[in-house]
């Protein structure tokens, strides 16, 4: 995969719902990586794909990472999500390539940031994830990966291996015309202040978390 690092004209690249406007080199402490950003015309949210090496067409490793202030910037132990993002991107370095798409506009499961503090708000009070977006009149997961999988077409990526625990990522992927070779487990060790979180997840929203049995122990 080659391309033209700048910003991109209309004669580059011709606009869709989903446009590539720019690629720039973005060192990480990671490794090299390459930022595409696009915005989406239609929901009116910017992504970025971070691509590392030259993924190819078939099988790459790949992370659909939903955005998560709280967890990505200020390292909240409520969630995984901040551990699973800098997984994700170790992971792409270490094998040599990938790509890390991240997905503006899903904060909170999409239902967005301030509702999201509401609804952890909530939870401290000792309802679950679920209970407490529901008691918000608020959807479970808003989430949509329409802009993901036209982000990995534009990067000419076919199937993935997908990094991820959540059922409906891989569903949704394949709804959109991208196929999923293997679903790799992200499974980042809980702790006393996410572990009820990450059981929810398991019981009331299938997510494939195995390694919760280990620790029983933790309230």
């Amino acid at each position: 995969m080659t391309e033209k690092i700048g910003v991109l004209g209309k004669k580059a690249s011709q606009r869709t719902d989903v446009e590539r406007v720019v690629v720039t080199p973005l060192p990480t402490v990671y490794g090299q990586f390459r930022a595409y950003g696009y915005v989406d015309h239609e929901r009116g949210d910017e992504h970025v794909a971070l691509v590392h090496g030259d993924p190819g067409a078939e099988g790459v490793l790949t992370r659909l990472h939903s955005e998560c202030l709280t967890g990505d910037a200020f390292g909240s132990r409520h969630c995984e999500c901040g551990d699973q993002l800098a997984s994700a991107l170790a992971a792409v370095a270490a094998a040599g390539s990938g790509v890390v798409v991240y997905l503006r506009g899903h904060e909170g499961r999409g239902i967005g940031l301030l509702a999201k503090l509401r609804a952890m708000a909530l939870q401290a009070e000792g309802l679950d994830t679920v209970e407490a977006n529901i008691a918000l009149g608020l959807p479970v997961d808003a989430r949509d990966y329409g802009a993901a999988a036209r982000v990995l077409a534009d990067l000419e990526v076919r199937s993935v291996r997908l990094m991820s625990n959540n059922p409906q990522k891989r569903e949704a992927l394949v709804r959109h015309g991208i196929r999923v070779a293997e679903q790799v487990p992200l499974l980042i060790p809980p702790c006393e202040s996410n572990i009820t979180y990450l059981r929810t997840k398991r019981e009331r929203m299938d997510h494939h978390l195995p390694h919760l049995d280990a620790v029983a122990h933790l309230s």
